[in-house]
């Protein structure tokens, strides 16, 4: 979803030191791309890779060039440059904005914002914000909770337990960071579930209704957000399904286009889930440091068959 410049000064003027310099009614441009531009090369003359449906950054070096020029070709060069729909200018450092500038811009309601923080501080806090703004996201049904540092998002269908699994969990010393419904955001390449609102950690119990999990079990049993590191699919328990014995092979999920592992977990009355979910966890913080222990078993497995065999073929020979 786009940015208009007034909403991004109503939610981060303080935090840019951002003041506009145009007229009110260039703040109705909206910011439409999370990549900012820094446009030298324009106001040097040379347009053909002009990224002009950017932030536009003035810093010292852009400002300094601007007053090095005669007044009536910083004047036509303005022209040129501000032809383009460009959404706004921002000028970093306090810097003075040329007079030719500020005018053209107003006549072609493109907006001049000005900053105090330096270009370097502004460049980085700003493209924090947009790339945040502009990731992908997604919601889906689920229950989000950090397992031993483990971020699992538990998913199935309505009413298979993922809540009461959580609510297990938490009570055990774990964190929940949402349930029900999780956002899904793209940072780079990893998943970020967070929940889709800021009302508070509440829990849906069946039979029992909503439950407030901060104000039940303290602050440490709750998260704002948690990097998804596997996904649990919980399933009711069927005969005939051919559900993984030894774990040798893994299972992935497309997420956003990432790909993550994912464990399909029957559910069966009697079932301990919540020290299954835990043991998840744990495995995958060993498969992280190298140990995986379905590989160690079939290499000693195939190592004590081949010890046999050997020993078979010895005797054989023997007699």
């Amino acid at each position: 979803m786009n940015i208009k410049l007034k909403d991004l000064l109503q939610m981060k003027a303080k935090e840019l030191s951002l003041t506009p310099i145009t007229k009110p009614v260039t703040l109705n441009n909206e910011i439409s791309s999370k990549y900012i531009s820094r446009p030298g090369l324009a106001l040097a003359g040379f347009f053909e890779r002009f990224a002009y449906k950017r932030v536009q950054i003035l810093g010292e070096t852009e400002i300094s060039y601007m007053q090095s020029m005669k007044d009536e070709d910083l004047y036509d060069r303005l022209k040129e440059v501000l032809i383009y729909d460009i959404p706004c200018f921002i000028v970093t450092k306090g810097l003075s904005v040329p007079k030719q500038m500020v005018f053209l811009a107003e006549e072609m309601k493109i907006a001049i914002l000005k900053s105090a923080l330096t270009t370097d501080k502004f460049f980085h806090l700003l493209r924090n914000y947009l790339e945040d703004h502009f990731a992908p996201t997604r919601t889906v049904h689920g229950t989000m909770i950090d397992v031993y540092g483990v971020g699992l998002l538990l998913t199935g269908k309505s009413g298979i337990g993922k809540s009461e699994c959580a609510l297990d969990l938490v009570e055990r010393g774990h964190r929940i960071i949402t349930d029900d419904a999780v956002k899904i955001k793209l940072a780079g390449e990893n998943l970020i579930a967070l929940p889709t609102n800021d009302f508070g950690h509440f829990m849906e119990i069946r039979g029992v209704g909503l439950i407030d999990v901060e104000k039940m079990f303290g602050i440490q049993a709750v998260g704002l957000e948690k990097q998804i590191d596997v996904q649990l699919e919980l399933m009711p328990w069927q005969d005939n399904m051919d559900y993984e014995r030894i774990g040798l092979s893994d299972n992935y999920v497309d997420i956003l286009g990432v790909k993550k592992p994912i464990i399909y977990l029957p559910i069966s009355p009697g079932k301990n889930v919540s020290v299954i979910i835990e043991v998840v966890a744990m495995n995958y913080i060993l498969k992280t440091f190298g140990y995986d222990a379905a590989k160690v078993y079939t290499d000693k497995l195939q190592s004590e068959l081949l010890k046999k065999t050997a020993l078979r073929k010895k005797q054989i020979s023997k007699n």
